[in-house]
């Protein structure tokens, strides 16, 4: 089975998933911290991302135990639904450690991993939309794209943690530093999770 049209309430709840994931990424990626108590707006805007990301899942449960037919397998919906769940949780998990640790000014290891972040939710929402118009080998180079961002993640994580070693003297600040690289890093581990979730989509369904 396949989707059958781009009004099936799976697809849409898929594609809202994928547009609200989008958006914290993008808020997440622009926002603008100068002091201390932009970091409370900043943490309180992402779990409001946060939230309308848990009730688009929830909803997608809901309707998983009325529906008695679906259009692709239903854990393959599910897991596909809260696997970029798993990447705004993610996301709003890091912007809590910045309040946490009143970190206010991101290094550039920082920001490179949050702009390959971001480039994978681009990926995954276009991704999702192919997915509505049954264009599945379509999303095989956006899921190559996104594992690609993973590996570029994954030298970022490297190089960030050999320059903070190297660098910084203040032993407070590695392990705050130390934590929110890692942070960063598995947010870009669940985008790869997505990524193999859709390439399970297209093994079983093109």
């Amino acid at each position: 089975m396949v989707f059958n049209s781009k009004k099936d309430k799976f697809t849409t709840l898929l594609f809202e998933i994928a547009e609200n994931l989008k958006q914290g990424a993008d808020y997440f990626a622009d926002y603008k911290l100068q002091n201390i108590s932009d970091l409370k707006v900043f943490t309180e805007k992402m779990k409001e991302i946060e939230h309308k990301g848990d009730s688009f899942v929830h909803e997608v449960i809901m309707e998983l135990n009325k529906a008695f037919i679906t259009p692709i397998e239903r854990e393959d919906i599910l897991h596909l639904a809260m696997s970029m769940d798993d990447i705004l949780d993610g996301l709003e998990h890091c912007a809590a450690i910045f309040e946490m640790y009143s970190i206010t000014t991101a290094d550039e290891y920082m920001l490179k991993f949050v702009d390959a972040i971001r480039n994978s939710t681009y990926e995954i929402e276009k991704s999702v939309n192919l997915l509505a118009s049954k264009k599945l080998m379509n999303i095989r180079d956006h899921a190559i794209k996104i594992k690609d961002y993973e590996s570029i993640c994954d030298g970022i994580h490297r190089q960030s943690i050999k320059n903070l070693f190297a660098v910084e003297k203040d032993p407070i600040r590695i392990i705050q530093y130390k934590e929110i690289y890692e942070s960063l890093e598995e947010i870009a581990d669940c985008c790869q999770t997505v990524a193999n979730t859709l390439e399970t989509i297209i093994m079983k369904n093109a």
